[in-house]
Order: structure tokens, then sequence, then C-alpha cells
């Protein structure tokens, strides 16, 4: 290739690995050739050479929702259109609320990088990330001392309930409690005390039994609402601290025979991708560009740039479809 180039094997090297001291006549003259030659560079040897791998650890505390898939999806574009790649870690045990730990056999010598997903980290993980001496941002949970992308998840629940007050409902339950052991237990933490406080802020009373524990998927919340929607006295409406909860909550409405949103209005948050189609209320939040701005970032401090050690957040919108409504004169009775 150097011959091919009428250059030195050190100026094709430096050229092809986008180092100073190469005019650009002269790169564009080496990539014109590499392209001709179909030259490909090893990552081995390139690894070995730089003491880059060009791969970044995505940790999610499991992939089975909608949220984290996404999340990954646009990490993994991102880094890929700047030649970076990603290796996955689920963290994923064999219950909803657990999860392994990070751990340094993990990273070491395997990833230029970390993007951690809505994972609290202990002191002991962020002290292995520290020892490793390698970048770390943060969606959603963040980690002290690292840039985080996030959204303001009371904000988001203030929303969401501030909607359904509007239209007159005083009888409102809430779906996402989980346990404080859990896997991503800050969102949902939040979430929670934003509802409590509106309610409150409002001096509307909220029975605990209108509080319900999830795993955060469709069916648990379409299982435990059927007690609450099957009470004497039941809300008239029900905000859920996520679209998938929400989604169950109505069906489980629907198939009782109440009508949505005239008997029951319901409410989520996230802007799923199935939320329009089911016509739900929502607080949309972007989680494409939360997934881009943290991959971008990342890159940016391996590249040597300055990124304030922040959190960046994120706007969310409510989005009004119909499965919200006036609140009923009278809530009627199922069984």
């Amino acid at each position: 290739m150097a011959r091919a180039a009428g250059v030195s094997v050190a100026t094709v090297s430096r050229a092809l690995r986008g180092l100073d001291r190469v005019s650009p006549e002269t790169r564009r003259r080496v990539l014109a050739v590499a392209e001709q030659l179909h030259y490909v560079a090893s990552p081995t040897a390139t690894s070995l050479a730089s003491g880059r791998t060009r791969v970044v650890a995505v940790v999610a505390p499991f992939l089975t929702r909608w949220f984290f898939a996404t999340l990954l999806s646009a990490i993994e574009k991102e880094l890929r259109a700047h030649s970076h790649h990603a290796i996955l870690f689920d963290l994923e045990d064999d219950t909803y609320d657990r999860r392994l730990p990070l751990t340094q056999n993990m990273l070491w010598k395997r990833v230029d990088g970390v993007i951690t997903l809505n994972v609290p980290m202990d002191p002991e993980e962020v002290a292995v990330v520290e020892r490793l001496e390698v970048p770390l941002v943060s969606v959603g949970s963040p980690v002290p001392g690292r840039p985080c992308v996030r959204i303001d998840d009371r904000a988001a629940m203030r929303t969401a309930v501030e909607h359904v007050l509007g239209l007159g409902h005083e009888r409102v339950g809430y779906v996402g409690v989980v346990p404080d052991t859990a896997a991503h237990v800050q969102t949902p933490r939040d979430r929670l005390a934003a509802f409590r406080e509106t309610m409150t802020g409002a001096g509307l009373p909220v029975p605990a039994e209108w509080v319900l524990g999830s795993d955060w998927t469709a069916w648990s919340a379409a299982h435990d609402a059927r007690a609450l929607l099957t009470a004497g006295r039941r809300p008239t409406a029900v905000v859920a601290a996520s679209d998938e909860m929400a989604i169950g909550v109505r069906e489980c409405a629907l198939r009782l025979g109440l009508r949505v949103p005239e008997d029951l209005s319901v409410v989520g948050i996230d802007d799923h991708v199935l939320s329009s189609v089911l016509g739900l209320t929502t607080v949309r939040q972007d989680v494409t560009a939360q997934g881009r701005l943290a991959a971008r970032l990342l890159l940016q401090v391996l590249a040597g740039e300055e990124v304030p050690a922040q959190d960046v957040v994120l706007p969310t919108e409510l989005v009004v479809r119909t499965s919200t409504g006036p609140a009923p004169c009278s809530a009627p009775r199922v069984s």
C-alpha cells in the first residue's frame, strides 16, 4: 500500500489512524489507495498499537423492556457512526428485585468507556470504574462525578397527575411501586414521591390500597389492577409510572366492562411505541435522544475533550390522547 501511495509505511499508518503530521492531500491519497486495495485494518493490531479497543460497555439492569432496548439501539448506532462498538452487559438476575454486580473482570482491557442505563451503582462498582480509569456516562440514575443524561422524573409525574386533576378527578390511583432492592429503584422512587406530593398539595387523600406495586410490566399491572377496579369504592383515574403499566391498567378496565375514559381515565409516562396506537395519554420522553446524547458525551471524553460532570436534563411533554377525559359524576360498579 505504501508503494502504491508513494509514501512511507509510517505515513500510511499515521494516515489510516487519523493522526497529525499527515497533510490532507497525502491522507486522501492513502485512503483512496486503501479503498482500491480493499484494505481493512486489523482491530486486534490497532488495539495493541494504540492501547484503545474502540469498544464501549453498555450496562443495563435488564433488556426485556422497551425503554432499555430503545436506549441500547440509539447508543449502538451513535457509536457505530464514529467507528466504535458496543458490548452489552445485562445485569438481570433471576428475580426482578435483584441484579448482578458490575465487576472488574467484565471491563478490564476490554473497553475504553462505560455507559450505564438507569443502574444505581454501589460504592464498590464505582471504585472498579475509578481503579480502571475508564470514563463513564450514565443515563437515568446519576453516578457521582460523572456526566448523566436524564429527564426530570418528578416533573414528569407532576405533569401526569396535574393533567387528571385538571379534568376534575379527585379519586386517583397509582401503579408503579417497586421494592427498595429493585435493580432500577431511583426512577420508581422519584415518580412515587412526586405522585404523593402532588396529591397532597391538591388536598386529596390517597388510600393505601390505591397505590399498587408492580414489576413495571403490562401483565403485572393488568393483574394487580383488577382488585383495585372491582372494589366498592374505586378511583376514577389511574396514573401509571410507565406506559407499559398504563397499557395493562387500560386493558384490565376494558375487560371488566369499564369505558376508557368515560368511567376510568388512564395516563402513563414514556410514549411507548404502542401508546399512540392505543390512544394512551402520556408524558413523552425522547428515549432515543437520551441514548444518542450519552454516546456522544462519552465519545467526546474519549477524544480528550472536557465534558462537565453534571446532569443534562432533557425535556418531557404531555401528549393528550383518548385514554383521559373529565371525571364521571359517579363511578359504576364492576364485578
